[in-house]
């Protein structure tokens, strides 16, 4: 059984996958359209204040190549 991965603020995940190299291309409401210089495309589907439990944050982690360094 691994590590289980933290719950944080949606603005802390959004700024984790910026500093790991992500762009917003564009906004709807709540919705980001994130790119990746590197190739790939995330929808970021959070409200800034909302609380995301780690499952999920794991979940984000595994679509984006995001690394546990990174948060």
């Amino acid at each position: 059984m691994g590590l289980r991965w933290p719950s944080m603020k949606a603005r802390q995940l959004l700024a984790a996958l910026l500093r790991a190299g992500w762009t917003v291309k564009r906004e709807t409401g709540s919705h980001r359209w994130l790119r990746h210089p590197v190739g790939g495309a995330y929808v970021f589907a959070f409200h800034d204040a909302q609380e995301v439990p780690g499952r999920l944050v794991k979940q984000v982690a595994k679509a984006t190549g995001l690394r546990r360094e990174d948060l």
